[in-house]
């Protein structure tokens, strides 16, 4: 493995056990949580992230988060 793959790879891990984390020590019921869609859109950028060497499929994985995230942030907007 190339090294920039390895610290590639310690990012995502330290960013999902920080995820783990939040989720496990938030327990308040006023807190607003993620959505099912942003979490999907989170996935979507970080399997383009760790499939960035072909660029074809990350950028694309890329470009679907995004699309979700936007989405996302569509809909909250208009429930409020």
């Amino acid at each position: 493995m190339i090294s920039s793959q390895i610290w590639i790879i310690i990012a995502i891990l330290v960013l999902a056990i920080l995820a783990v984390l939040s989720f496990l020590v938030s327990k308040r019921s006023n807190e607003k949580r993620l959505m099912p869609l942003a979490g999907l859109a989170f996935a979507f950028i970080l399997a383009g992230v760790l499939f960035g060497n072909d660029r074809i499929l990350g950028y694309s994985l890329l470009g679907v988060g995004v699309i979700l995230a936007i989405v996302d942030m569509f809909n909250k907007l208009r429930n409020k």
